[in-house]
């Protein structure tokens, strides 16, 4: 395995290899107690390859990707337009603020710093549309996840009800500042 892997923005073409990251990926930043039907749900439902397709084409959003010679190892989301989310919206601090909806590695690329580069990157990219701070959702009982967050400048703000099929899921709310 190569460790030559670019951060490049995703483009259309990408849309399908986006998804078939996100079947690897999603199910194992799910609570221990998510079924296998809610989490195929959730992927057919938000991380199909059409759904990248919108995603791709919103202007709103941006998708950086972990290219590994043409392969797909790592991918996040940022959604730069206000929260809907009343609990998220009374928690943050920092305004304009871009969510950072997705942020997952391939788990044969966990250790290689490709997790860090990918945030790194992603960060600086935020920072460049003028925002001013970035938020996460992340699982409460995803304890690696978290950690990982705090090490990049995250601090948990508040807490959020995630739906992830006939369970809810409770989220911490985590922010941290774009231009210090």
């Amino acid at each position: 395995m190569s460790h030559s892997h670019t951060i490049r923005l995703a483009t259309a073409d990408d849309a399908g290899g986006l998804a078939e990251l996100a079947a690897v990926t999603f199910p194992l930043a799910c609570p221990p107690g998510a079924t296998q039907e809610d989490i195929a749900e959730h992927l057919r439902r938000t991380l199909s390859a059409e759904k990248f397709a919108e995603y791709l084409a919103d202007a709103d959003i941006a998708i950086l990707a972990v290219d590994d010679g043409g392969e797909l190892r790592g991918y996040s989301m940022l959604v730069a337009r206000p929260t809907s989310e009343p609990d998220v919206a009374s928690a943050l601090t920092l305004e304009p603020s871009t969510e950072l909806s997705k942020c997952y590695v391939h788990p044969e690329h966990h250790g290689l710093g490709a997790a860090a580069e990918l945030m790194k990157a992603t960060i600086e990219h935020a920072a460049g549309t003028g925002a001013a701070g970035l938020w996460l959702g992340v699982n409460n009982q995803n304890a690696k996840a978290i950690r990982f967050y705090e090490k990049n400048g995250f601090r948990k703000v508040g807490t959020k009800s995630f739906q992830l099929g006939g369970s809810v899921e409770h989220d911490f709310v985590m922010e941290r500042a774009l231009h210090v």
